[in-house]
C-alpha cells in the first residue's frame, strides 16, 4: 500500500475532472470501477476507485482517489493497494509506486 496527501490549488470540479481525466489517460489499461460522491452543507466528498494492470509488477491494483472540499480548500488523497504477488507479505510495491507518481505528477 502506498498513500498520497496533498493541499491543492484549484476549485473542486476542476481539480477532480483533472486528475479523474489523468489518470483514464495515463495508462492503457486504466478503468473507473466505481464512484460516489457527497455533499454537504459546508462541503464535498468525491471517491473514485481506478483499477489497472501493472506490466511492471505483473499484477492488477486499485487506487482510490478521495477528492474533498472544505472551507474553501481542496484537499487529495489516494491509496493504492493490490500490487503484491507474495501470499502471506508484500515483495513488491512497484506498481502501486508507480501508479502514485502519475497521479503526483498530474497535481
Amino acid at each position: 500500500m502506498a498513500k498520497l496527501e496533498r493541499m491543492v490549488q484549484g476549485g473542486f470540479d476542476t481539480v477532480l475532472e483533472r486528475l479523474t481525466k489523468g489518470i483514464l489517460q495515463g495508462s492503457v489499461s486504466a478503468s473507473l470501477e466505481d464512484q460516489a460522491d457527497y455533499m454537504f452543507a459546508d462541503g464535498r466528498v468525491a471517491v473514485r476507485v481506478f483499477e489497472r494492470y501493472s506490466y511492471l509488477g505483473g499484477n492488477r491494483l486499485t487506487m482510490t482517489l478521495i477528492v474533498t472540499e472544505h472551507g474553501g480548500q481542496t484537499q487529495v488523497t489516494a491509496i493504492t493497494s493490490g500490487g503484491s504477488q507474495a501470499l502471506f507479505y508484500k515483495i513488491n510495491t512497484f506498481g502501486e509506486e508507480a501508479f502514485l507518481n502519475k497521479l503526483e505528477a498530474l497535481l
